[in-house]
């Protein structure tokens, strides 16, 4: 199978589970695979109920519920995305941009040498973009030990961290106050990243969509910027 027809049977996939356990599912999904990751892009998603609960500016309960869901999904997941694409799934981020109505799914493979690959590969203002993120980093932790990142495709560019968490941070996971740092987390790193006025100049062009995801156990976080397409063209994601 070509990996055009695997991405469009994952995205059919995604979508149908989705629609099972929301109630609703986006309009749209868009999955890219490009070892080691796979990216999963849903637009126009949110629920009836979840949009009344926006309007009176409870996005924290929509949050916490889907954060629920979402524990019980993962495993199901990596397990058919390993069945579509023979990868051992090691890593799994989420994120949404609920104003937005839309998410982004990320699977990690376990495979370290295409993570290398890939990472080495140089895109334009690979190096400003490391720069910019280095500095909203420290603003809310540190600078982080290590930053690498890869433009998956026209649209998708990913940002990996690695050793980012303070002593505070670590001591909060270990009492138990995880939840609770991941949404303050959330809510700091995002402001800073929509209120940066480099980004969007560093890309040459818009920011459609803003995610960032952190994995404790591992001290790293992934972001992922939806770029709009460049006046000469774009991908599967513009249609």
């Amino acid at each position: 199978m070509s990996i055009e027809q695997t991405q469009k049977e994952m995205a059919s996939y995604i979508g149908k589970l989705l629609r099972d356990n929301f109630g609703r599912g986006p309009e749209s999904v868009f999955v890219t695979i490009n070892e080691p990751f796979i990216t999963i892009y849903l637009q126009k998603f949110l629920s009836p109920v979840e949009k009344v609960l926006m309007d009176e500016e409870k996005e924290s309960v929509v949050q916490t519920t889907r954060d629920v869901l979402m524990k019980n999904l993962i495993p199901e997941m990596k397990a058919n995305i390993r069945l579509y694409t023979g990868l051992e799934i090691e890593e799994f981020y989420y994120d949404w941009g609920l104003h937005n109505h839309s998410g982004v799914f990320i699977a990690v493979s376990s495979d370290s040498t295409k993570m290398d690959t890939l990472a080495n590969k140089d895109y334009f203002g690979k190096d400003a973009l490391h720069e910019e993120i280095t500095n909203i980093t420290q603003q809310v932790q540190r600078v982080p030990d290590e930053v690498v990142s890869c433009k998956l495709n026209n649209r998708t560019v990913m940002v990996i961290r690695n050793g980012i968490f303070i002593s505070i941070e670590r001591e909060l996971i270990r009492m138990g106050y995880k939840e609770i740092l991941l949404e303050a987390k959330r809510r700091m790193e995002k402001r800073l990243l929509h209120n940066s006025m480099r980004l969007e100049s560093i890309f040459d062009t818009k920011i459609k969509d803003t995610f960032v995801s952190w994995d404790f156990s591992r001290d790293k976080s992934v972001m992922v910027f939806i770029i709009a397409p460049h006046q000469h063209g774009g991908n599967e994601l513009d249609k």
